[in-house]
């Protein structure tokens, strides 16, 4: 095992590429550690359980809400919201997305960080489609977005 500092980084950056790789659920604490160069027990110091690993996980990313079609001032009001749901097979899918259809536990705190960024998306759209001309938007945001998220 690598000793010394640095091993809650380690820790948090082979949660990063293992829980996009394989999801939250099939990863283990064990192959986490491995992956980390970092005992279970230095893993336990700095986490509580994994849970509590998953959260931190997801507070390390940026919240910004879909930058790449909702930022672009090139595109109008219609295509920018076209833009939010043209995303390349090839990406990986968003954390929020990814804990939210793994995490079955409402209260969990990542759960809490999915529905905040759900609900920031769902603004988004409305705000955008508002600008496209769309009279009641945020209804059918809410339903695009459901839908689109589950």
């Amino acid at each position: 095992m690598c000793r010394g500092r640095g091993a809650r980084e380690r820790i948090l950056g082979a949660s990063k590429e293992l829980f996009r790789e394989q999801g939250i659920n099939r990863t283990g604490m064990d192959q986490l550690c491995a992956e980390a160069q970092a005992s279970k027990r230095t893993a336990y110091q700095h986490f509580a359980n994994k849970g509590e690993l998953v959260t931190e996980y997801l507070r390390r990313f940026d919240p910004s809400v879909l930058p790449n079609a909702f930022d672009r001032t090139d595109l109008t009001p219609r295509e920018r919201l076209l833009a939010a749901f043209d995303i390349p097979s090839t990406t990986p899918l968003c954390p929020y997305i990814a804990t939210a259809g793994e995490l079955h536990a409402p209260q969990h705190p990542a759960s809490q960080y999915a529905r905040d960024y759900k609900k920031a998306v769902a603004t988004r759209l409305a705000d955008t489609a508002r600008q496209a001309g769309a009279a009641d938007a945020f209804p059918t945001a809410a339903v695009l977005i459901g839908n689109a998220l589950g």
